[in-house]
C-alpha cells in the first residue's frame, strides 16, 4: 500500500484516474477477458451437449445472435457517453434513477460473483495440473495467492493489467483452437451431417442449451467500466462490446463443432465429460497440448477473475467518490492513479466468500457452478433493462427508429428465454424448476438487491443527489 503522501481523494483535481490511457485491443482484452472463451469448451461443453446434443453449435449460434442484439441496445448509449460506471447510468438515462439504481447494484453483483466463480476454476485448474505433477497443495494457499496477483495486477498501472489480460486470454485462445485444427485435420475436413442436419435434437433441447450459453457470455459488457481510462471511449467501448461478442461466439461455434465430431469415435460420453479437450488431446496422441491447454485454461481462470475484480473495483470506486460506501474506497494511488483500495477490497472480498464456501464442505466444483449461477441472475436483470432502456432513451433524444425498437424487442423477448430456464415453470417439461440447492440461489440474488434496496432508502436526504448523479456521471 503506498504511503499517505501518495494517495488522494478522488474529489480532488488529482484524482482522476488514468485518463485516455487505453488502447482498443486493451479495451476489447477487459470484454473478452470476462467471458473467458477458452473455459468455456473446456469446463462447460459437456453441460450444454448434454441438452442440445447435435444442436450444440446452433445454441451457440442463438446465444451469440441474441446477445449481439444486446450489445447494440447498449452501443445506444455508449456512443454519447463514458464513465466507470457507465452501464447502469445508461439505464438511469432510458428508466429513470430508482431502476438505474437497481441495474447498477445488479450489475455490481455479476462481477462480484463471477470472479468467485471464476477463482474456484482457477483453484481446480491448478489442482488438477499439480495432482499431475504429483503435488498436492491446499486449496486455500492456491486461491489466496491468486488474489494476491490479482491486486498486485489490477491495482497497478491498469495498461500493464489489460496487457496481461490480453496476453493470458490469448494463449488460452490459441491452444483450444489449436487442438480444434488437429481434430479437423485427422478427420480430413470432413463435414458432419449429424451435427449440421440436426440429428436427434428437440427445440427444448437448444433453448436449454442457449440459457448455459448466455452464462458463458456474460461480463461481455464490462469494458463499459473503463470509460474514463480507453483511448476514444465513444468509438473504442462501442466496438469492443460487439466484437467480443462475435469473437468469443466465433471460437464458442467452431469448438463445439469440432468438439462433438471428435467425440464421434469415442467410447466417451461427452454430456459426462469433465475436461473434454483433455480427452481429445490424449485420444489424438497429443499429452503436451492436453496439458498446455490445462495452463492455458489455467491463465483463462486467472485472466477473467482479473477482470472481474477489475470491474467490481471501479464501480465500488465510483460509489465511494459520491459517499456511498467509505470514503476510503474512493482513494486513487498518486503514481499508478488506480482505485488500489477498492481493488482491493474486492479482491479481499472475493477470496473471503469463496474461502467460507469451504468451511461448509463446499467443493470448489459445487462452489463454481453456485457462483456461476448467481453471477447469471445480476447480469440477466442488467441486460433486460438496457434493451427495455434503450428505446425510451433514443424517444428521448429525437432519433427513435423502427429497427431500434425491433431491436429492443428481440433483446427483451430472447432474454426471457435463460430467465424461464435460471428460475423455472412449475410443471414445465421444458424449463422445470432446478432442484435444491439450486432452487435456492434465486433468493441469495434476491436478499443481496433488497439490502442493497433498503442502503438506497435509508440514505440520508442530503446524499440523495449523490446517490443519482453517481449513475448519471459522464
Amino acid at each position: 500500500m503506498a504511503p499517505p503522501s501518495e494517495v488522494v481523494y478522488a474529489e480532488t483535481p488529482v484524482a482522476g484516474l488514468q485518463a485516455e490511457c487505453l488502447s482498443y485491443p486493451e479495451v476489447l482484452a477487459q470484454s473478452v477477458a470476462v467471458i473467458a472463451p477458452s473455459t468455456v469448451p473446456a469446463a462447460v461443453l459437456g453441460l450444454i451437449f448434454a441438452s442440445a446434443g447435435n444442436g450444440t453449435w446452433l445454441s451457440f449460434l442463438f446465444g451469440m445472435l441474441g446477445l449481439t442484439l444486446v450489445s447494440l441496445n447498449i452501443n445506444q448509449f455508449a456512443r454519447h457517453s463514458s464513465s466507470s460506471g457507465s452501464l447502469y447510468s445508461y439505464i438511469v438515462t432510458g428508466l429513470g434513477p430508482t431502476v438505474g439504481l437497481v441495474g447498477g447494484c445488479a450489475l455490481l453483483f455479476g462481477y462480484m460473483v463471477t470472479g468467485m466463480s471464476t477463482l474456484c476454476g482457477f483453484a481446480l485448474a491448478m489442482n488438477n495440473l499439480l495432482a499431475s505433477a504429483g503435488l498436492n497443495v491446499p486449496p486455500l494457499l492456491l486461491s489466496t495467492s491468486a488474489v494476491v496477483l490479482v491486486f498486485i495486477f489490477g491495482a497497478g498501472d491498469i495498461r500493464l493489467s489489460s496487457k496481461t489480460m490480453l496476453l493470458l486470454e490469448g494463449a488460452a485462445i490459441a491452444a483450444i483452437l489449436a487442438l480444434g485444427i488437429v481434430v479437423l485435420r485427422h478427420k480430413g475436413l470432413m463435414i458432419d451431417h449429424a451435427q449440421l442436419s440436426l440429428s436427434g435434437v428437440t427445440p427444448g433441447g437448444v433453448l436449454i442449451g442457449v440459457v448455459l450459453v448466455v452464462f458463458g457470455f456474460s461480463g461481455f459488457e464490462s469494458s463499459t467500466s473503463l470509460g474514463d481510462e480507453a483511448k476514444d471511449p465513444l468509438r473504442s467501448i462501442p466496438r469492443s462490446i460487439t466484437q467480443s461478442v462475435l469473437l468469443s461466439g466465433g471460437v464458442f461455434i467452431f469448438m463445439a463443432y469440432v468438439v462433438v465430431l471428435g467425440f464421434q469415435d469415442l467410447p466417451i460420453d461427452l454430456a459426462t465429460t469433465e475436461l473434454p479437450l483433455s480427452v481429445l488431446a490424449n485420444h489424438y496422441h497429443l499429452p503436451w497440448l492436453g496439458e498446455f491447454i490445462s495452463i492455458g485454461v489455467l491463465l483463462s481462470f486467472f485472466s477473467c477473475t482479473l477482470g472481474s475484480i477489475n470491474a467490481t473495483g471501479r464501480i465500488i470506486f465510483s460509489l465511494a467518490r459520491h459517499n456511498l460506501l467509505p470514503r476510503a474506497l474512493g482513494t486513487v494511488h498518486h503514481r499508478t492513479k488506480s482505485p488500489y483500495v477498492a481493488i482491493g477490497f474486492a479482491a479481499l472480498l472475493t477470496l473471503l466468500i469463496t474461502l467460507s464456501l469451504s468451511l461448509f464442505g463446499v467443493s470448489d466444483y459445487d462452489a463454481q457452478g453456485y457462483f456461476g449461477t448467481l453471477c447469471s441472475f445480476g447480469f440477466l436483470v442488467v441486460y433486460m433493462l438496457i434493451s427495455l432502456a434503450a428505446p425510451l432513451y433514443l424517444r428521448k433524444r429525437g432519433k427513435l427508429t423502427k429497427r431500434a425498437l425491433l431491436i429492443s424487442a428481440l433483446s427483451v423477448l430472447f432474454m426471457v428465454i435463460p430467465i424461464l430456464g435460471t428460475i423455472g415453470i412449475p410443471g414445465s417439461f421444458m424449463f422445470p424448476p432446478p432442484a435444491y440447492p439450486s432452487n435456492i440461489l434465486v433468493w441469495v440474488f434476491a436478499g443481496f438487491m433488497l439490502l442493497s434496496a433498503g442502503w438506497l432508502t435509508v440514505a440520508q436526504k442530503s446524499r440523495a443527489k449523490d446517490i443519482i448523479d453517481v449513475f448519471k456521471e459522464n
